[in-house]
């Protein structure tokens, strides 16, 4: 089932899945390359973030876009970098344990698409479920702050390096984030 986006400008909870919920993003040196595609999304296309978490098989944001860019084109871009980038480094990473299975998974997953594409990082889609009232965008800010408590990573939230629960502590974390106090 294919999920829209139905406003565009509006605040969206999103989830980006890697495929066969491969675990890559246990090792920070991936997530640091979705940490700077994202902020290359906040300088260059209008991304707003407030809230995220890379947990180790998938991503969340609660976010939405300002200026011309639909969010749709922002999270496509976003998904199309970090994916080959990633990629890209798992190939020429001759320490990752895991590289010919993980690279065997996007291939096969790559070789069921139509076209000549490679390899398949990502999940198509993006589940978005649109925020229209702050009761809902606390919820999932919540959620998403409490994915790392829940799979006992951290015992508290704002432990968690690749999130944004840090942000809400009025701590320094890895992205700039629109608050969700700021939100208008």
């Amino acid at each position: 089932m294919r999920y829209k986006i139905h406003d565009q400008h509006g605040v969206n909870f999103l989830t980006m899945t890697v495929v066969e919920w491969v675990d890559v993003f246990t090792r920070s040196e991936y997530n640091d390359i979705v940490i700077d595609s994202l902020k290359y999304c906040q300088e260059n296309k209008g991304l707003v973030i407030y809230a995220y978490v890379i947990m180790s098989n998938h991503i969340h944001l609660v976010a939405r876009t300002g200026g011309e860019n639909e969010l749709s084109d922002v999270i496509r871009d976003f998904k199309k970098y970090a994916a080959k980038t990633i990629i890209k480094r798992i190939e020429s990473n001759k320490r990752e344990s895991r590289r010919e299975w993980m690279l065997e998974i996007f291939k096969s997953n790559g070789s069921q698409l139509a076209g000549d594409r490679k390899y398949q990082f990502w999940q198509k889609g993006n589940r978005p479920i649109a925020l229209y009232s702050a009761k809902v965008m606390w919820q999932k800010i919540d959620y998403i702050h409490l994915n790392p408590v829940n799979a006992k990573i951290v015992a508290e939230a704002d432990h968690y390096l690749y999130s944004s629960a840090s942000n809400y502590m009025e701590q320094e974390g890895l992205l700039e984030i629109c608050k969700m106090d700021e939100f208008a």
